[in-house]
């Protein structure tokens, strides 16, 4: 029998994230096999409708679709489904619906002297606004995003900002929510992902973090690749170690997808941001992917 109604406090599309995360660390004690409808829905609080409704209108999957996308063997499966996939991402012949997968950003490296010299001279706005992984902090420069982290329960907007800014000890900043409003907007929204107007972002680290960040940007939704497979990607195939460094360093998460690196066996590994948060966001592109389909 479900939770009655009048128990159960309404979902919107605000508290649909922490509802999610509940459900990623009862997944990860479990395991999609125990997570059949009633027995899932009772252990969130909900009924089995509202348990649905809230998977569909977050990621567009079933919940077990969802179990199932968040479970380790999905993560293996995504490293065999395509196993050169660095090195065959953007060749010739791709379909047109595999381009549609891709979350298509544009991008420029700062010169490495701002990076040397703490953003010194460098003026950046910050702000805040919803996304489906929690609230997004986000910093930005006049050529585009420079910086993506979440605000929640744990971690407050100040906080999530200060991890950002600390990058650039010199810079100035100034918030402005409406500014980098329609920077989340976009960066969050399958429909806005487009060759045509791509996600602008700059990337200001060390040459070996960018080239890491760089390769971070040919994984496409949908798919995983490993550390030592990036190591190898940028030359350095003994480098799989500081590989790891420098994507835990990624300051642009989400847009560049430190999530899709994963552990040689599959493992999710560490997320500057929550593991749980890694999982959902694996999760919720696999319903990019699927309705893309």
């Amino acid at each position: 029998m479900g939770v009655p109604m009048n128990q159960i406090m309404p979902l919107t599309p605000d508290t649909d994230y922490e509802t999610i995360q509940t459900a990623i660390r009862y997944l990860s004690e479990n395991g999609p096999d125990v997570a059949d409808l009633p027995r899932f829905a009772r252990a969130l609080g909900l009924t089995e409708r509202q348990l649905s409704d809230l998977f569909r209108r977050w990621c567009g999957l079933s919940p077990k679709s969802f179990a199932q996308a968040v479970a380790l063997d999905h993560a293996k499966s995504l490293l065999r489904a395509r196993e050169s996939v660095l090195d065959t991402t953007y060749q010739v012949g791709l379909s047109s619906t595999s381009r549609l997968h891709d979350l298509f950003v544009a991008y420029e490296a700062m010169p490495p002297g701002i990076f040397r010299a703490g953003g010194e001279g460098l003026d950046m706005v910050w702000g805040v606004a919803p996304s489906p992984f929690g609230l997004a902090v986000v910093t930005a420069t006049e050529y585009g995003m420079s910086g993506l982290g979440f605000a929640d329960a744990k971690t407050s907007v100040e906080q999530a900002f200060e991890d950002l800014a600390n990058r650039w000890p010199k810079a100035r900043f100034t918030r402005n929510d409406a500014r980098v409003a329609p920077l989340i907007a976009q960066a969050f929204d399958p429909a806005r992902w487009s060759a045509d107007r791509p996600v602008r972002v700059v990337l200001i680290g060390t040459d070996f973090e960018v080239k890491v960040w760089e390769t971070l940007l040919k994984i496409p939704v949908g798919q995983a690749t490993t550390y030592s497979a990036v190591a190898n990607h940028i030359g350095r195939p003994t480098a799989a170690r500081a590989v790891g460094a420098a994507v835990g360093k990624n300051p642009i998460s989400f847009v560049v997808p430190c999530h899709r690196v994963v552990g040689t066996s599959g493992a999710l590994t560490g997320y500057h941001w929550g593991v749980p948060r890694k999982r959902a966001i694996l999760g919720w592109e696999a319903g990019v992917v699927s309705a893309a389909h």
